[in-house]
């Protein structure tokens, strides 16, 4: 009997631990059955191709005399600005655009009744860029340039009583306009910096205001000797360099030139030339110092009378800005 016992125990304990393994190995097999259902549940990320940003800058300043000694005039000054950035780039492709606008005013109490206009500015840039070579330094490039500014700019004159009126007429919108489809190679050995290379660039300026065409080098149309047509058509070869770095994670400099010659006229002795600098400080989360230089050098422009003048414009500016900079799947 005593045998029997011991039989049937022995034989129970082995069942149980039997059971036991088995219930281990179907509950670490279930267990691994859901980690992979979750796992497969889990929505697969897109690649994602598209960078976008833009800033938003509004400088405010403002100057009251009253009883002041030393003299001077009221004044307001308000200033606005854009740049945004949509930017492609999937394998050896791709596609990189940028858009620029400034406007600014300023109000003094010495010239009541007009605005002064200090700055007006619209830049947009469009280049497509295939690599050579996965590795390479080198691209081949197509890209489109358009430059105008969004109203007229006058001179100032006073009449003999001292009102303050407009003067002579000196740009407006498309009055002038710079428009160049180019096809080149560009060579960016880093990041912040690259050189493109354009001998296939055609080139168009327009006048769309009559007054303005003789100052822009619009040709006269044929059989006339005061009417002059409200296109010029350029080919020729463009070289365009670009560097933008920052010294610390406050300060950045940011510079261009462009250079461009037509074939068909004087190659290589006239060249017309664009070179933009931005100097940005940010000075505190929201609130920024930028200077920007733009200098304008184009032998065919007519300046009071005079040509092969050289064109130069500097702004400074305090301004709120806020950033966005997002990514597109």
């Amino acid at each position: 009997m005593k045998r029997l016992l011991t039989i049937i125990a022995a034989a129970f304990l082995t069942g149980a631990a039997t059971f036991a393994q088995d219930a281990q190995a179907a509950a670490a097999a279930a267990a691994q059955a859901i980690a992979e259902a979750e796992e497969a549940a889990k929505p697969v990320e897109k690649p994602r191709y598209w960078a976008l940003s833009s800033a938003f800058d509004l400088g405010f300043n403002q100057t009251s005399l009253t009883n002041w000694a030393a003299g001077g005039f009221n004044t307001i000054t308000l200033a606005a600005g854009i740049d945004a950035s949509a930017n492609y780039a999937r394998n050896l492709l791709s596609w990189n655009n940028r858009l620029q606008l400034n406007y600014a005013f300023q109000y003094t109490a010495d010239k009541k009744g007009i605005l002064q206009k200090s700055n007006d500015r619209i830049y947009l840039e469009s280049l497509v860029a295939y690599k050579t070579g996965a590795n390479s330094k080198w691209n081949y490039t197509a890209s489109l340039d358009f430059r105008s500014q969004f109203t007229d700019t006058y001179d100032y004159v006073a009449d003999a009583e001292g009102k303050w009126g407009n003067g002579a007429l000196k740009s407006g919108f498309m009055s002038p306009a710079y428009i160049n489809l180019a096809l080149g190679m560009e060579w960016k050995p880093a990041d912040w910096f690259n050189i493109n290379i354009a001998p296939l660039t055609g080139s168009v300026v327009t006048a769309t205001n009559p007054i303005l065409r003789p100052n822009y080098g619009m040709p006269l149309v044929p059989g006339t000797e005061d009417q002059y047509k409200s296109v010029l058509f350029q080919f020729g070869a463009q070289l365009k360099a670009n560097a933008n770095f920052s010294i610390n994670d406050k300060f950045f400099f940011e510079t261009q030139v462009v250079a461009f010659t037509d074939y068909f006229n004087k190659p290589f002795k006239y060249i017309r030339v664009n070179w933009d600098n931005k100097i940005t400080w940010q000075a505190a989360k929201f609130f920024k110092i930028g200077l920007s230089t733009w200098l304008i050098y184009d032998p065919i422009v007519v300046i009071d009378d005079v040509m092969s003048k050289v064109q130069f414009k500097e702004f400074l500016s305090l301004s709120f800005t806020y950033t966005l900079a997002s990514k597109k799947k």
